[in-house]
C-alpha cells in the first residue's frame, strides 16, 4: 500500500467492525448465517399451531428454526422461500418511547429472511432478503428489501470541488475528512490515487453482500420503503420518506437516526448522525456526529464531524468539522477541510458556473465566516486567510486572499483609482475588534465535540496559523512607498480589495501582539516544565540551547528572530501577564460594543440581555487571565529565589 495512504487509513480493512460483521455473515458455515447448523425443521405440531395462528406458507419445510423456537408469537403472517426464525417468545421490546410490544412476527410477509432472537416484525407489507441480528424492531412499514448485490452506498464517485469532475472521491462508510482531502487535492500523485482506488475496491468487495442487515437493536418503523440498507447497532429509521442504498453506522451509545420525512439515498452515514425534518442526503457521506435537518439538502458532498446543515443547500463540497449552517443559504463546489466556520442566512457561496460549465470552485480557510446575504464569485481561495469574515451583503470578485483574521466589507467611500467592484479589507480585524468570537468559538468547539474517532486541534493560536500571521505581517511591512491606500498591485495577496494605510499599521500591530503572545505562552509553559522536572539550571540558557521539544523549538526560534530575547526571562513573563490581561479586556470590550449599540436602539436592551461584564464567557476569560497571572507570579518568585 502507498505509504501516505497507509498513514491515513491504517489497518482499516482488518479492524473495521462494520466489515467484520458482514464478513462473518457471508462466511458463516452451515444452514443458517445467524446460527450455523444450530437450526432444525419445524415439527408437525409447530406447523399446525402456526396455521391455527393464521400463518401461511407454501412449503413449511423451507422454514428452519432454533431449538428455543416457539410458535405462539407468530400470528397472521406469510412466509415465502427459505427463512430462519430464532427464539421469539413474546418478551416485551421497546418500539418507540413509551410503547413496548411483545416480540414475534405479526401481520407481515417474510420472504427469504433470517430473524434473530427477540425481534419484533409487525404490520410489515414485505420484508425480503434481510438478516435481523436480534432484538430488532421492524414495525408498521411498507417494504424492507435487499437486492442480491448490495454495496450499501459504498464506492460512490463524489465530485467535490469541481462539479464536472477532476477531484472525485470514491466513498466508503468509514472515510474521514483527511482521507477525502488528500484524494481531492493530490491529483498529480498518480500512485497515491491508484492505491486509494485499489483500497476502496477491496473495501467494497468486503462489504458487498447478497442480503441486507439490521444489526442488534436496530429499529425501522413507520417508513414506506427501505432498500439495500445496512442498519448498524441501535440505529433508528423512523417515519422517513425513503432510505435506499445506504450504510448507517451506529452503536447503542452513538445512535444514528433517519427520521421525520428524511430522504437518504446512495450515501454513508456514520456514528451519532441525525438526518431529520424533511432533510435530503444524496450521494454523500456524513461523518460522525454531523446532522442535516429542517429541509437541509446535501448532495455529492462529504460533511465533517459535528457539522450541521439546516434549511440550506450543500452540493459538491467537502465541509470540515464544526461548521454552522443553520439558515437558507447555498454552498456549492467548496473545499473546506478545516471547517470551524459559519454560513450565514442568504449566503450564496456557489458561483461555480461560468455559463460555459459548472467547473469553478472555492477553497475556504479554517474558521471562515460567510456573512448574511453575500455573493461570492468563483474561483476563490481563502485558505491562507483563516478566521476571516465577509461582512453582510458584500459581493466578492474572484480572488485569492492571504491575510488571516481579516474583515472584507463594503467600502464606506469611493476612492479615486479604485475599481468600484473592489471591497475594503481590514487585516487582523477579527483579532483587534472581534476577539470575543474567536476565543469563544475555540472553547465552544471543545465543549460541543461529540466525535470519538476524530482528533481535533482546537487551539486557534498554533504554529501553522502563526506562520500565516507572520507571512501576512511581513507583507504589510514590505511596502515600497507609504500611501493612503493600497491594492494587490502594492501588497500581494490582498485580492480584489483595497486597504487603507491606518489599517495596514493596525494590522501590523495586531499581528505582532498575537505572535508575541503565542511565543511567550510557549516560553512560560516550557519554563514550568523545567521547574517541575527539577531542571531550573537550564533556564539561564533557555534562549540559546537547542532541545528535543519541537513545539518549544519553533517558539524559541521566533523568540530570537522577533527580538523578544532582548528581554530577560522575568521581563518576558511579566509581559505575558500584561498581554493576557489585555486579551481579557479586549474580549470584554468586543462584547460591550454590542451592548452599546443595543442600548442605543432597543429600549429595554439592558433588561433583556446579559451585559458584557456578566457574560459567562467574558467572566471565564477574566478568570483564566487571573489564574495565568497568578501562575506567572509564582514562576517569577521561584526564578528569583524569593
Amino acid at each position: 500500500m502507498n505509504e501516505y495512504l497507509g498513514s491515513l487509513i491504517g489497518e482499516l480493512l482488518e479492524t473495521s467492525s462494520f466489515l467484520a460483521s458482514l464478513e462473518a455473515l457471508k462466511g458463516s458455515k452451515g444452514k443458517s448465517r445467524l446460527y450455523g447448523d444450530r437450526v432444525r425443521a419445524l415439527t408437525e405440531d409447530e406447523i399446525d399451531r402456526l396455521r391455527v395462528g393464521g400463518n401461511r406458507c407454501a412449503d413449511w419445510s423451507r422454514i428452519l428454526v432454533t431449538r428455543e423456537f416457539t410458535p405462539e408469537s407468530i400470528v397472521g403472517s406469510t412466509f415465502v422461500g427459505d427463512c430462519v426464525l430464532g427464539a421469539l417468545k413474546g418478551e416485551e421490546i421497546s418500539v418507540e418511547e413509551g410503547v413496548s410490544l411483545p416480540s414475534g412476527i405479526y401481520s407481515s410477509t417474510i420472504v427469504g429472511c433470517e430473524i434473530g432472537d427477540g425481534c419484533l416484525v409487525s404490520n410489515v407489507s414485505v420484508i425480503s432478503n434481510y438478516i435481523l441480528r436480534g432484538d430488532c424492531v421492524v414495525f408498521d412499514m411498507g417494504t424492507l428489501s435487499a437486492s442480491p448485490n448490495c454495496v450499501f452506498g459504498n464506492g460512490r464517485e463524489i465530485a467535490i470541488g469541481i462539479e464536472t469532475g477532476g477531484r472525485e472521491v470514491l466513498s466508503y462508510a468509514e472515510i474521514t475528512i483527511p482521507v477525502a482531502t488528500a484524494v481531492a487535492t493530490r491529483r498529480s500523485d498518480r500512485k497515491f490515487l491508484e492505491a486509494y482506488a485499489s483500497f476502496v475496491k477491496s473495501y467494497i468487495d468486503t462489504c458487498s453482500a447478497p442480503f441486507g442487515v439490521v444489526e442488534r437493536g436496530g429499529v425501522i418503523r413507520h417508513t414506506a420503503r427501505v432498500e439495500d440498507v445496512y442498519l448498524g447497532e441501535g440505529a433508528v429509521i423512523d417515519n422517513a420518506n425513503a432510505v435506499q442504498n445506504v450504510t448507517l453506522l451506529s452503536t447503542h451509545e452513538e445512535r444514528t437516526w433517519i427520521s421525520h420525512g428524511a430522504y437518504v439515498r446512495n450515501s454513508c452515514v456514520q456514528y451519532g448522525c441525525d438526518v431529520t425534518s424533511m432533510a435530503i442526503v444524496d450521494d454523500s457521506v456524513l461523518t460522525e456526529h454531523s446532522h442535516v435537518e429542517r429541509h437541509g439538502k446535501v448532495t455529492q458532498s462529504i460533511i465533517g464531524p459535528n457539522t450541521g446543515v439546516a434549511e440550506g443547500e450543500v452540493t459538491a463540497s467537502l465541509v470540515g468539522p464544526f461548521v454552522g449552517f443553520h439558515h437558507q443559504a447555498m454552498l456549492i463546489a467548496a473545499l473546506w477541510p478545516e471547517g470551524k466556520g459559519n454560513v450565514g442566512y442568504g449566503a450564496n457561496v456557489g458561483s461555480n458556473h461560468t455559463s460555459k460549465a459548472p467547473d469553478q470552485e472555492i477553497w475556504c480557510g479554517e474558521g471562515f465566516f460567510f456573512g448574511l446575504g453575500i455573493n461570492v464569485k468563483f474561483p476563490a481561495d481563502y485558505t491562507e486567510a483563516p478566521y476571516s469574515l465577509i461582512a453582510t451583503a458584500v459581493d466578492t470578485l474572484p480572488q485569492k486572499v492571504e491575510f488571516p483574521f481579516a474583515l472584507i466589507n463594503k467600502p464606506f467611500r469611493a476612492i479615486e483609482g479604485i475599481p468600484p467592484a473592489y471591497n475594503e479589507i481590514f487585516p487582523a480585524w477579527v483579532l483587534s475588534d472581534n476577539l470575543y468570537t474567536v476565543l469563544r468559538n475555540e472553547g465552544k468547539y471543545k465543549k460541543r465535540n461529540k466525535a470519538r474517532r476524530t482528533e481535533f486541534v482546537f487551539d486557534v493560536f498554533r504554529q501553522d496559523i502563526v506562520e500565516k500571521m507572520i507571512t501576512a505581517r511581513d507583507r504589510l511591512k514590505s511596502i515600497a512607498d507609504v500611501k493612503e491606500h493600497y491594492t494587490d498591485n502594492d501588497i500581494p495577496a490582498l485580492g480584489k480589495n483595497f486597504m487603507m494605510e491606518e489599517n495596514r499599521i493596525k494590522g501590523i500591530d495586531t499581528y505582532d501582539l498575537f505572535i508575541e503572545y503565542f511565543v511567550l505562552e510557549g516560553l512560560a509553559a516550557y519554563i514550568e516544565k523545567l521547574l517541575d522536572g527539577g531542571e531550573m539550571d537550564r533556564i539561564a540558557s533557555i534562549y540559546e540551547n537547542e532541545t528535543g521539544d519541537a513545539h518549544w523549538e519553533y517558539r524559541r526560534t521566533l523568540l530570537n528572530s522577533e527580538g523578544y530575547a532582548a528581554r530577560s526571562v522575568t521581563e518576558n513573563l511579566e509581559r505575558l501577564g500584561d498581554i493576557q490581561e489585555r486579551i481579557a479586556r479586549d474580549t470584554q470590550q468586543s462584547k460591550e460594543r454590542d451592548d452599546i449599540r443595543g442600548r442605543r436602539i432597543i429600549a429595554d436592551y439592558m433588561e433583556a440581555n446579559t451585559q458584557a461584564p456578566d457574560d459567562g464567557f467574558v467572566k471565564e476569560t477574566w478568570e483564566k487571565s487571573r489564574t495565568i497571572k497568578a501562575k506567572l507570579k509564582n514562576i517569577i518568585t521561584k526564578l528569583n529565589g524569593s
